[in-house]
């Protein structure tokens, strides 16, 4: 009997010591979620519940020959890129990906759950002028928007301004997160004609370690097995719900989303 080979998705990202995020979130939701995930190492963090103590980036020739390595041999129907740190991987990372035919998810990753800064201020143009237009969806936070485009959202009504702002930038989507907007929390959808508007209710757990990187991975996962944009991130939305809802305390500070909810 010969076993079928699942959906490939590749996650580059950084890794998180503490297991809740990066590479170690991306690859546990991918496993949840029923695809085979891989992993190009970009950076690696000393990171647990209480923060990041530090961060150490990889030579940008050890991140392009992981990404030939893995896409000339093994190939991948979806890619999510996570934390890239400098400029020179962000370069890398978009230069490979743009001549490769597969969706491309964009977590552009700033700062940490705990307000550490994972990227360097001169990247935040690199990521501007050359990832994002090799992004197939874009999922940035509130700060992350800012970051990107000086665009604040201070209510609801401005998730489309900031949705339009990030898609000038290139990407073929846009996911405007607005979790922490006061009220139930609403994120926003759209290519620039249609738009959708994706709700949840308000969890009162404080261990969402995690949450970015497991939605943006997720989204990347439902892509590979063949849904639509829209189709992927309403599924990937009520994955991260479910996580949220059973995240568990860890160490002594904000603890993860739970990846394998499902199965307890």
């Amino acid at each position: 009997m010969t076993a079928t080979t699942p959906p490939r998705v590749l996650t580059v990202a950084g890794s998180d010591s503490g297991g809740g995020a990066g590479i170690q979130a991306d690859l546990k939701t991918m496993l949840a979620l029923g695809v085979h995930g891989m992993s190009v190492i970009a950076a690696v963090t000393a990171q647990n519940s209480l923060g990041v103590q530090g961060y150490w980036e990889l030579p940008a020739e050890a991140v392009r020959a992981q990404l030939d390595s893995v896409l000339g041999d093994i190939g991948a129907q979806a890619v999510k890129t996570g934390m890239l740190a400098s400029p020179e991987l962000v370069e890398t990372v978009a230069e490979r990906l743009g001549a490769y035919e597969a969706p491309v998810v964009v977590d552009p990753v700033g700062v940490s759950k705990h307000g550490d800064s994972l990227l360097a201020p001169e990247a935040v143009d690199t990521v501007r002028t050359r990832l994002l237009p090799v992004a197939t969806v874009v999922t940035p936070n509130l700060w992350e928007v800012e970051q990107l485009t000086s665009v604040k959202v201070e209510d609801e009504d401005d998730l489309r301004r900031a949705a339009d702002a990030i898609l000038e930038l290139g990407p073929a989507w846009a996911l405007v997160k607005g979790g922490h907007l006061p009220g139930e929390p609403v994120d926003l959808l759209t290519d620039g004609t249609r738009e959708y508007r994706f709700t949840a209710e308000r969890l009162d757990n404080r261990h969402t370690h995690g949450t970015g990187c497991t939605l943006a991975s997720a989204i990347a996962s439902h892509l590979a097995m063949g849904e639509d944009v829209p189709g992927a991130v309403g599924k990937a939305k009520e994955y991260v719900t479910g996580a949220i809802r059973r995240g568990f305390p860890l160490g002594d500070g904000i603890g993860p989303v739970d990846h394998a909810w499902q199965w307890r």
